[in-house]
């Protein structure tokens, strides 16, 4: 169908359509399922023995080692609950390389000899499962002919059952290693760093007087933006089909300037989209809390509560699935690429960090008078050392083909990695550097001016959509992160600098307690020497300004632009000895994870290179060429009418950008014909330097050409239609 044949079809469809399903059920309510589908402490508790139950909570909740002894127990359990919920299957969950999910399902029933099938499910089998490894990304860790690999049970994460139609399967998420124990997910070494980062801040609360501390752990909170488009218009489009992203689309009349969309009324067919999701994300404990329009038109955000860091990016796979399912059911695609349209807001996933546990909260709560809260100031300062000394391996855990579309393009923070205090942190921050902090801005009040309306108290510091790392009252906000990637990348990073500030920190405050100096006073030294050394990496001002990106260089900041910039960082020295000197990545694993971001960014360039060849040759060369026939055909058909006067301007006009789509296609077709070398390194440069430019030349012309063409033959749904038709 043509692009305006597509666009018709929507259109019918949207008016006539019919929320699928109700999104709670009779006399249901959201509290009364959330997690009915969760093998949760709660049910653990009631189904377990008792020493098998406390035994597993001394691992989730302390941090002990797991009992092997326990899992039989655990199985068994496990396996009556999710039979009772209609499973069939069960799979071990896990999270490869590649940063998707991936899973291998197997069924609970063995034939015996009667002809019946028995139920059976293992404490061997739950503990470990062996899927191949082969075809996996591995950056060199092993040989694709070496298809071995394990999945070990993580029993922080609980287990759930995955409803479909056709049948449950009761799912169990888990590391993914090699026969090494090398790390080839992205969760072990997740669970790596949160518990170098624990011990560290263990340490830290042991010198401020707390004693029998339970086991400390960060926290995520990430805020997870999207686009929805009809799926008449996905269909349509094989670069949104095969790529998540436009790779041609003129801007629209209207885009995002009239910022009428954020936080604007949601249409029904959205709405009815979210409470669906909604009401799957309660049954599979996924604490979904805040839903609304994005500044883009067609995008949305959600955003879920706090929870301990590998249940968090375990929930964010878990929602992004959820998301893509629903919205087919409501006619819709989900897009969480970074950049599906070009020229408006493209989607990040923001990562709020804290971290502590369920005895002391977050350690990152200043209270009202933050100058006497030392505790707190020594994490926040832990925080300033980590986030300034190790700023371009922050920025590498965000690097990637897609995300570098919206980093540093006045819609996400800038690739320089700084923190925003605020005014009230900043200030009580700048009197410890000047000798000793004395006071706190305090909250002030806001009077409106009507005197219907209550009185509103205002916080002491105002918050900073451009900063990449944004103190927000009681966490820090990573706003790097691309919405399409997984958190646990970011989640490792944080996790790992943090651990070496507070090691840092505990190891100058033991030595200067045990040398005999106050404890208070050793406070403040320390405090004093973080912020004089690394205090220049707090900025308050605006990011996207040109000034800061000068007054970023004078203070020693980097600023690494571009994925191929950022990656490097990975295997520098620092980055090598800071993740093997805390247990979370060896030399192997760490140049694995650079070698596969090198091959993941060339391959992501490449698959667009080529659509953008066959899509430029099959569709738009040939609509173009069918217009200009048709102009020069009215042209020839007026002359030989004896029309003196014959306007050759449009002709003219669209024959000019169509010279420049043959040219620009002929170039792309070169580039991708030039064999780059041979390695992953000279891939990706090729990629960077001579695909994207050819790429963006026949955008350019396709773009020009799309606002000439008549409608009828442009073969494309246009972003009018897509972001605008919901």
């Amino acid at each position: 169908m043509s692009g305006n044949t597509v666009r018709l079809q929507a259109i019918k469809d949207v008016e006539a359509y019919v929320p699928p399903a109700v999104s709670f059920v009779g006399d249901e309510k959201p509290g009364e399922i959330f997690g009915e589908n969760v093998f949760s402490k709660v049910v653990m508790q009631k189904r377990l023995p008792k020493s098998v139950f406390k035994s597993v909570m001394a691992t989730i909740d302390k941090g002990k080692k797991l009992d092997p002894m326990v899992a039989d127990a655990v199985a068994s359990a496990m396996k009556d609950w999710a039979l009772e919920k209609g499973a069939t299957h069960y799979a071990h969950v896990f999270y490869p390389l590649t940063g998707l999910t991936a899973e291998k399902h197997d069924s609970f029933f063995d034939p015996v000899g009667d002809g019946s099938a028995l139920a059976e499910f293992a404490g061997k089998t739950l503990i470990q499962g062996e899927p191949d490894a082969s075809s996996f990304p591995n950056g060199g860790l092993r040989n694709t002919f070496e298809a071995r690999g394990y999945t070990g049970w993580d029993v922080t994460s609980p287990a759930y059952v995955l409803e479909n139609p056709n049948g449950n399967t009761l799912c169990i998420p888990t590391v993914f290693v090699s026969m090494a124990g090398e790390a080839l997910d992205h969760k072990t070494p997740l669970l790596r760093s949160q518990q170098a980062m624990g011990g560290h801040a263990e340490r830290i609360l042991k010198l401020f007087g707390h004693e029998n501390i339970e086991n400390i752990v960060s926290f995520c909170g990430p805020e997870q933006e999207y686009f929805l488009v009809d799926r008449h218009f996905f269909l349509a489009r094989p670069d949104l089909l095969n790529a998540g992203r436009t790779l041609f689309g003129s801007k629209p009349p209207k885009g995002q300037e009239f910022d009428d969309h954020y936080f604007g009324a949601i249409p029904e067919r959205v709405l009815g989209f979210m409470m669906d999701t909604e009401r799957e994300l309660f049954k599979l404990g996924i604490p979904a809390k805040t839903r609304h329009n994005e500044v883009a038109p067609g995008q949305f955000e959600i955003a879920p509560m706090f929870e301990r860091g590998n249940i968090a990016a375990d929930h964010q796979q878990l929602l992004m699935t959820t998301f893509k399912t629903i919205a087919k059911k409501h006619g819709m695609e989900c897009l969480f690429h970074e950049k599906p349209f070009e020229g408006v807001n493209g989607s990040g996933k923001h990562v709020n960090f804290s971290l502590g546990n369920s005895d002391l909260g977050s350690l990152l709560v200043p209270g009202d008078n933050p100058h006497d809260n030392a505790q707190f100031l020594v994490f926040c300062a832990a925080v300033i050392r980590a986030v300034h000394k190790y700023g371009g391996l922050l920025r590498a855990s965000v690097a990637s083909a897609t995300n570098d579309h919206r980093l540093g393009a006045n819609e996400a923070p800038p690739a320089i990695i700084s923190i925003f205090l605020g005014d009230q942190l900043a200030d009580v921050f700048d009197q410890i550097a000047k000798g000793a902090a004395t006071s706190s801005k305090g909250k002030g009040t806001m009077m409106i001016g009507a005197d219907t309306l209550p009185v509103l108290p205002t916080d002491p510091g105002d918050r900073n959509r451009t900063s990449p790392f944004a103190f927000t009252g009681n966490r820090f906000e990573f706003r790097a992160p691309g919405s399409m990637q997984t958190v646990n990348g970011p989640m490792v990073t944080i996790n790992t600098i943090m651990a070496e500030a507070l090691d840092y920190m505990a190891t100058n405050l033991e030595a200067a307690v045990a040398e005999g100096t106050d404890f208070d006073t050793a406070v403040q030294n320390l405090l004093t020497e973080i912020i004089t050394e690394h205090g220049a990496v707090v900025f308050n001002g605006d990011g996207y300004s040109d000034n800061w990106q000068i007054e970023a260089e004078a203070r020693g900041l980097p600023n690494l632009r571009t994925t191929l910039d950022a990656l490097p960082e990975l295997i520098s020295d620092s980055a090598m000895e800071l993740f093997e000197k805390y247990k979370v990545f060896n030399h192997r694993e760490m140049h694995s994870r650079y070698e596969i971001g090198l091959e993941q960014y060339a391959l992501t360039v490449f698959v667009e290179a080529r659509l953008t060849l066959e899509m430029g040759q099959t569709s738009i060369l040939p609509a173009a060429v069918r217009y200009q026939t048709e102009l020069a055909q009215n042209v020839s058909a007026l002359k030989g009418a004896g029309v003196d006067d014959v306007d050759m301007t449009a002709l003219q006009a669209v024959s000019a950008p169509l010279s420049e789509l043959r040219a620009a296609l002929a170039t792309l077709k070169g580039a991708l014909e030039a064999d780059p070398g041979g390695d992953a390194l000279a891939e990706a440069t090729h990629a960077k330097d001579e695909l994207l430019p050819a790429m963006a030349a026949v955008r350019s012309a396709s773009d020009t050409l799309e606002a000439m063409v008549a409608d009828d033959l442009w073969p494309l749904p246009t972003y009018q239609e897509m972001l605008y038709i919901l």
